[in-house]
């Protein structure tokens, strides 16, 4: 199994983490939630995109959605 890739939110652009995922990887990413440390998973089961957060997990099934998922939660770098 391919280790994961850890990436700290904003280092990576959004085209570099939705290759990671294709590619099987799953990409964990430290982010600080009401003052404390968690991680957030990323992860792609070759349908549906997934991000497992602290509070919930949310499944996209279009790429497009993970990109506007990756976007507005600040883990991809800005254009």
């Amino acid at each position: 199994m391919t280790p994961p890739l850890r990436i700290e939110p904003g280092e990576r652009p959004a085209d570099e983490i939705i290759a990671a995922l294709r590619e099987g990887r799953r990409v964990v990413l430290d982010v600080e939630v009401a003052g404390s440390a968690h991680e957030v998973v990323l992860r792609y089961d070759g349908e549906t995109y997934h991000c497992d957060t602290p509070t919930s997990l949310h499944r996209h099934t279009e790429e497009a959605e993970m990109r506007a998922c990756l976007d507005r939660m600040g883990y991809a770098a800005e254009d």
